[in-house]
């Protein structure tokens, strides 16, 4: 009996084990499947077109940026620094004070020369006083006291020889008519030339007086030739003082400051090094068989390696009249507007110089193109009836976001725009 069950048993688990080949064989085999294989399914993706666009011509070239301007700020004035308001990397606007030279010698220099103006101005007022004159009166030297008197006994001395002269004629006549004796007329005779004798004294006392006058009056322009030279020292030491403040040529950000407080400066010392960053200044070197596209006001794009997502547009300021013989070069200056002060002096960058000529270009949307990094290579998915092509690209400029395709896709050609990264040749999608 015991046998008989065991039997039994092995029956009914055979009989299951082929009941349930049976029904696998069933699933597998064709028109039973209810569902896609995974790689046959659908990737849901947007698309973008690409566009035929005008390129303009350009030269190819690399560049190093390099500041706008550059001072090295030096001391008018000689001696000790006193104060230093800046350090090394600071922005600081023109006319900005950012160093000082102690001005204490200059200071008494200054005092000096102001007690000279005084002492002169006194000295100008005692000549002026000796001529009784006012305050910046003019010269006349018949209004001085001196002269008037001078002149007032010479007036009267001519008019007693005038008097001396008429008696001497009325008794010489007399005397030729015999009505008068000769001892008389001998007697008015000496009395004219007495007279005469005293207007001559009186004219050269007025002529004294007058040359004394004039002397003093020179005296007056002396003084007041004192007076300006004083000023002059004055104004002199006033701008010695001023010239111990060093101030900022122009705006820019300081690159170096090699020097302290306390240590002694001349005009040859450099105090600090200010840069002018905006606009900011590429020198490119370009070829020497591109020398004549380039002119002053061309655009120029730049992308710098630091900021890879940017480009900085410019144009050319100053084209170098000569060329290297050694490289078959010559270099050319491009300003940049660099408000953030992105650009430091010393950035390496490729340039693009526009230049007449161009064409037409097939740009696509940035979100279209796929790095494919096992081969290195930029894809991009092309959807034709609703199967994506893969297509291996060579990109060219980037302009927002588009870029340009040197090869690969043709205008007007419908491209995804996303899940690249699950396409593949032939895969199906729906938009």
């Amino acid at each position: 009996m015991r046998e008989v069950c065991i039997y039994v048993w092995v029956c009914l688990m055979l009989l299951g084990s082929w009941s349930c080949r049976s029904s696998s064989a069933g699933d597998a085999r064709p028109g039973n499947s209810n569902s896609e294989s995974p790689q046959n399914a659908a990737i849901a993706i947007t698309v973008g077109k690409t566009e035929a666009r005008d390129v303009a011509a350009v030269i190819q070239a690399t560049g190093s940026v390099s500041a706008d301007e550059s001072s090295d700020v030096a001391p008018k004035a000689a001696g000790k620094i006193s104060n230093l308001s800046i350090n090394v990397g600071q922005f600081v606007n023109a006319g900005a004070v950012i160093a000082r030279v102690d001005d204490r010698d200059a200071r008494l220099r200054l005092s000096s020369a102001q007690a000279a103006v005084k002492r002169a101005k006194v000295s100008v007022s005692q000549a002026e006083a000796r001529l009784g004159l006012g305050p910046n009166g003019s010269f006349n030297a018949s209004t001085i006291p001196e002269v008037r008197a001078a002149s007032a006994n010479y007036e009267q001395m001519l008019a007693e020889l005038k008097q001396a002269e008429a008696n001497e004629k009325r008794y010489r006549e007399l005397t030729e008519s015999g009505d008068v004796a000769m001892v008389t007329y001998e007697t008015y005779r000496t009395q004219r030339d007495t007279a005469r004798s005293r207007a001559n004294a009186a004219k050269q006392q007025l002529d004294v007086a007058i040359n004394a006058a004039r002397q003093n009056n020179q005296a007056i322009a002396a003084a007041r030739a004192d007076v300006e030279s004083a000023e002059m020292q004055v104004a002199e030491a006033t701008q010695a003082i001023a010239d111990t403040v060093i101030k900022a040529p122009f705006s820019g950000f300081v690159s170096s400051r090699p020097v302290a407080v306390g240590e002694y400066v001349s005009s040859a010392s450099v105090v600090a090094t200010i840069l002018r960053t905006n606009p900011i200044k590429i020198e490119i070197r370009i070829a020497e068989a591109d020398l004549p596209y380039v002119i002053v006001g061309r655009g120029v794009s730049a992308q710098i390696d630091a900021y890879k997502d940017r480009r900085f547009s410019g144009t050319v300021t100053a084209v170098s009249p000569a060329v290297d013989p050694n490289s078959r070069s010559a270099i050319v200056e491009a300003s940049i507007e660099n408000g953030d002060n992105s650009l430091r002096p010393g950035m390496f960058a490729t340039v693009q110089i526009t230049r007449e000529g161009g064409g037409k270009g097939i740009f696509v949307p940035k979100s279209a193109v796929y790095n494919h990094q096992p081969t290195q290579s930029h894809r991009a998915f092309v959807i034709v009836d609703g199967v994506a092509k893969l297509k291996v690209l060579q990109l060219g400029r980037e302009e927002g976001d588009w870029v340009q395709i040197l090869n690969g896709l043709e205008a007007d050609q419908n491209v995804a725009t996303s899940n690249l990264d699950q396409l593949f040749e032939g895969a199906r999608v729906v938009v």
